[in-house]
């Protein structure tokens, strides 16, 4: 284990000039004017120093696939899955093991340390589940990968999916998924989420489910997922992500399903670069941007996150694994421009889905692990508007990612004397 001492660092809370002390790879001590010897030191001189980023809806499998075995023309949800479903029988181990790899490469450098992804249990091979229950042990070290059991193609639609969901589980996957909008009907879809919320109660699992990522207004298996969740006693412990068609639900309604999304602690998870994209294509205008409906959400204080989603995949063209430019997507989106706004979608990508997985390891307090990003910002607002480089990536104590920059970025307030003596410096 690890001993680092950081210095001068800006806290997300607003603290400046705060030092870190990480010990065993823990952090130790949290104040002002910390001193220790005789381990290494790192000054921030003033820089952003958080807990890690965390992505809380990804898919590793299909990552990095992108035209393989054809470009997604259409843009939409359905081509992508069909596209998928073309890919799966051409898929190697070898091949899935290699991108994924790839992937939290990128996902290291950018100071995102976890990721829920979600891995499709509808081929029989179950290889994408071989596959990433390798690469979350090799990686485990620089990264925490925790896995979802996700029937991209219906639990109840695609033959087999529950007895090969079962088989992943037993094989160490670690969270119940679904997809209930994708069964054939309403009521096989309220069906499949009462099973899963059944299985993740006798098994003691947490839930995650693709839920009513629609535009259809009438796609409501939220509050099935909501009222199963408190008949099994599942509260805290189950996320709805996407819910875009609470994008194009009347008021009157949502006005009844936020309670009760609060009652049960259901979570939701927003995938806004993906969202935007996907949703609202059969639309000509006015043209609906699909994601969910953020900021009431936060109203409720029900817990919201924000996901990545896919990169470079049947779904996504785009995307790099960096956390804040899915922050500041969300952040236009929903217009969450107040300073509580911007503050709440920079928690939405740290604090906020760390809470939604039971990540407790993670945040800025004494006992909790010494991981954290150093950001060549001065506060979370600061990092939105910038994507800044990540100064620093430090994984229980130990520097695992570094980039050099000059400092030469104007803080609030500066004046143009400061900023001359820096370049002269």
């Amino acid at each position: 284990m690890h001993d680092l001492l950081i210095k001068n660092a800006s806290l997300p809370d607003g603290q400046r000039g705060i030092d870190i002390l990480i010990r065993n790879g823990n952090i130790s001590a949290i104040g002002p004017a910390i001193y220790a010897d005789g381990i290494p030191q790192i000054d921030a001189a003033g820089d952003l120093v958080c807990s890690p980023f965390v992505d809380a809806h990804f898919h590793m499998d299909a990552v990095l696939s992108y035209g393989l075995p054809r470009v997604n023309e259409s843009g939409t949800l359905l081509e992508g899955i069909a596209l998928w479903g073309e890919l799966k029988p051409l898929l190697t181990k070898e091949a899935l093991i290699s991108r994924a790899l790839k992937y939290c490469e990128w996902a290291i450098s950018q100071g995102l340390l976890a990721i829920r992804s979600h891995v499709d249990i509808c081929d029989p091979r179950l290889l994408a589940v071989e596959a990433l229950l390798e690469v979350r042990d090799r990686m485990k070290e620089f990264i925490d990968i925790q896995l979802v059991a996700f029937p991209q193609d219906g639990l109840l639609r695609s033959s087999g999916a529950h007895a090969q969901l079962i088989r992943a589980l037993d094989m160490g996957v670690d969270v119940i998924g679904g997809i209930p909008h994708f069964e054939r009907t309403m009521s096989a879809g309220a069906q499949s989420v009462q099973v899963l919320c059944r299985l993740a109660a006798e098994r003691g699992l947490m839930v995650d489910m693709h839920c009513d990522e629609s535009d259809d207004p009438m796609s409501r298996h939220i509050e099935s997922l909501c009222e199963q969740t408190i008949h099994y006693g599942l509260q805290g412990k189950v996320a709805g992500s996407h819910l875009t068609s609470m994008h194009s639900m009347d008021n009157y309604y949502v006005s009844k399903l936020l309670p009760l999304m609060k009652e049960s602690g259901v979570a939701a998870i927003a995938n806004p670069l993906i969202n935007i994209t996907l949703q609202g294509r059969h639309d000509s205008y006015p043209k609906r941007r699909g994601m969910t409906r953020v900021p009431e959400l936060l109203e409720y204080q029900i817990p919201v996150a924000f996901g990545h989603d896919c990169v470079m995949d049947p779904w996504y063209s785009l995307g790099s694994g960096d956390m804040l430019e899915v922050a500041s997507m969300g952040l236009h989106v929903a217009q969450l421009t107040s300073q509580k706004g911007m503050r709440a979608c920079f928690e939405a990508v740290t604090t906020a889905p760390a809470e939604i997985m039971g990540l407790s390891q993670f945040g800025l307090r004494p006992g909790c692990e010494g991981s954290l990003v150093m950001l060549d910002a001065g506060d979370p607002v600061e990092a939105l508007r910038l994507k800044p480089v990540r100064r620093y990536v430090i994984r229980r104590g130990r520097v695992i990612a570094k980039t050099e920059v000059p400092r030469t970025r104007l803080m609030l307030g500066e004046d143009a004397s400061n900023i001359s003596r820096r370049f002269n410096d």
